[in-house]
């Protein structure tokens, strides 16, 4: 399964820019888009791991619930 690069903006709007055969390559573009990227930005570059473009989109706009608290 491909990883796919995704860059989201508010209010949620999705675009695919990328996708690579490795995680490792994946990474590497989505930290250079990262970077690029205005300080304090709303807008947010995800890597998603899928089959395909629709299972990516539909697990990027999935509610997630917040895990257990971690002990501190």
């Amino acid at each position: 399964m491909p990883y796919f690069i995704y860059h989201i903006r508010p209010p949620g709007l999705l675009q695919a820019l990328q996708e690579h055969d490795s995680f490792p390559k994946a990474s590497a573009q989505a930290k250079q888009l990262r970077a690029a990227l205005p300080p304090k930005s709303l807008e947010r570059i995800k890597v998603i791991f899928a089959e395909n473009h629709e299972q990516a989109e539909e697990l990027l706009t999935q509610v997630r619930e917040p895990g257990p608290p971690g002990e501190e």
